[in-house]
């Protein structure tokens, strides 16, 4: 009887570490990794709903974790924030077709400065020339591991990740950025070159989950 109690209870212990909710966060994804939820639709600051594989041209995706709080991203004082040069990235990323889209997920600040509306003035604001989406529950966020505002996941024509983690060294000044890792990752995806670094450490403010 002993036996047969511990067995049921094994087994009950067993399945529940089998079941995984599906906005678990993961692992941040690993270089070689297929981008996942490529075909979950997101609502777009325009109303329309796109998915990653929408989004894709003919050499990648760029993924940027973005927001409108962080001062990482739209910066604080005399420092810039990476903000300021999305634009330049998105330009470089149309000359070289790789789709470009920036997305929102902190689902616990929709009510302090990042919902949909706020998405749409911040946009209009700095004159976004990408897609800017609304990442509902944080579902791509965990799905990638993501952690940051901002953080960069760059993928080649069949969404498998090249390159993660910041777009440059210096938050602070463009003007004085010595290691433009992004910008080196997406020349070095078009010509066909090897990426290196493909992975670099992000930094930010931390993605505001709910719960």
């Amino acid at each position: 009887m002993k036996n047969m109690i511990s067995l049921s209870i094994a087994l009950g212990l067993l399945a529940s570490l089998a079941f995984v909710p599906g906005n678990e966060v993961k692992e941040t994804l690993a270089v070689g990794s297929q981008a996942p939820l490529s075909a979950s639709k997101m609502e777009n600051i325009d109303g329309k709903k796109l998915s990653l594989q929408d989004i894709k041209q003919s050499n990648g995706l760029l993924v940027i974790f973005s927001c409108n709080t962080c001062p990482f991203v739209v910066g604080t004082g005399d420092k810039e924030g990476w903000e300021g040069r999305y634009n330049g990235i998105s330009a470089d990323c149309k000359a070289k077709n790789i789709g470009m889209v920036l997305v929102n997920s902190n689902e616990a600040k929709r009510e302090k400065g990042d919902n949909l509306n706020d998405m749409k003035a911040r946009a209009e604001e700095m004159g976004y020339t990408m897609a800017y989406v609304l990442d509902k529950n944080s579902d791509l966020a965990n799905a990638f591991g993501a952690t940051t505002t901002p953080h960069v996941f760059l993928f080649d024509k069949d969404l498998k990740l090249v390159y993660r983690g910041k777009i440059d060294e210096n938050v602070d000044n463009a003007a004085n950025v010595k290691e433009p890792y992004l910008k080196n990752a997406l020349q070095n995806l078009v010509d066909g070159k090897i990426i290196d670094p493909q992975e670099t450490k992000s930094m930010g403010c931390s993605i505001k989950r709910a719960g």
